[in-house]
């Protein structure tokens, strides 16, 4: 089933939902997690002919925390098999799950994730989107991948991905504390340092953001929460083994100095960069159970997977 966190695009969230009532494998079911909109995208989604649950949360909980509520709904009260994870201005091509679930259903073993490839309306590859290839496998498991005409992956966005339920039960939600940014790296990373993942190019959708680009585009105020965030998963997640930590870290640091060297307004990106380091180094992520707390029927989801994963 799929999930669309939806946060005061209304327009967008039509299309997305236009785009899922036209898949040629058609959606068994669909959530749409509305955070707290003030423009009507509840009421739309309540309207549309797709007919979705709409799940009204009363306050905003960003994307993280509209995907750790979602994903808790369809694994725990519809018994989902696979979600289907998309925001608001993912708009999928006919053929996009389709693709996926062939890709899934040809591999010889079981992915915990396949990732869809993402454009911009003009066509171009978008380099928000673009899944982090695992390096290093043998070549018979590059071959399985490359046989059903995938590419092996160590993480991926939420912009269309398909994620295996049983991992969910195993491995727990996203990260609600982090609100936006790094959330859907640290969730799919941890899903899969011990899983497979698949990255298959022949499923598109259109992720229509207002401009093109990555993240590390001069974001201003909101450095704080890639700063803290990275932090974050660097410092308490399991998502990342010491490899991992040492290549990502390296990695960051490059990020953060082109997003600096880009900024329009440097002395309000590195305040907000400041900020965000010492929040990083000095707090943790509040658990996702905690963060999502008095949503009723949605805090009851949450609580049981969490909790689940937690005695195993």
């Amino acid at each position: 089933m799929a999930v669309v966190v939806s946060h005061d695009r209304r327009d967008l969230l039509a299309r997305t939902l236009d785009g899922l009532a036209a898949q040629d494998r058609p959606c068994d079911a669909v959530v749409v997690v509305d955070n707290a909109s003030s423009d009507g995208s509840a009421d739309l989604a309540d309207a549309h002919p797709l007919a979705p649950e709409v799940v009204r949360l009363p306050r905003n909980t960003g994307g993280a925390g509209g995907f750790a509520a979602g994903t808790a709904r369809a694994v725990r009260s519809h018994r989902a098999d696979l979600v289907w994870l998309m925001d608001d201005d993912t708009v999928p091509t006919p053929s996009a799950l389709a693709e996926l679930l062939r890709a899934r259903s040809r591999y010889a073993g079981r992915p915990a994730l396949l990732a869809s490839r993402a454009v911009w309306h003009d066509g171009r590859d978008h380099p928000m989107n673009t899944p982090r290839r695992r390096f290093g496998l043998a070549r018979p498991f590059t071959g399985r991948a490359a046989a059903v005409g995938g590419v092996p992956i160590r993480s991926a966005s939420f912009v269309s991905t398909l994620v295996d339920a049983r991992a969910v039960r195993e491995e727990g939600l996203p990260e609600a504390a982090y609100f936006i940014w790094n959330d859907d790296f640290e969730f799919t990373a941890r899903l899969l340092r011990r899983r497979t993942g698949l990255f298959v190019p022949t499923s598109v959708v259109e992720h229509l953001t207002r401009t093109f680009g990555s993240t590390d585009a001069d974001p201003g105020e909101r450095f704080f929460y890639e700063v803290r965030n990275k932090l974050w998963m660097l410092r308490t997640s399991r998502a990342l083994g010491p490899l991992d930590l040492a290549l990502y870290g390296a990695a960051t640091l490059r990020r953060w100095g082109r997003t600096v060297l880009r900024s329009a307004d440097r002395p309000l990106l590195l305040r907000a960069g400041r900020r965000g380091f010492v929040a990083g180094l000095t707090s943790r992520p509040e658990p996702t159970t905690t963060a999502l707390a008095g949503l009723g029927a949605v805090s009851d989801d949450v609580r049981a997977i969490q909790e689940a994963v937690h005695r195993d």
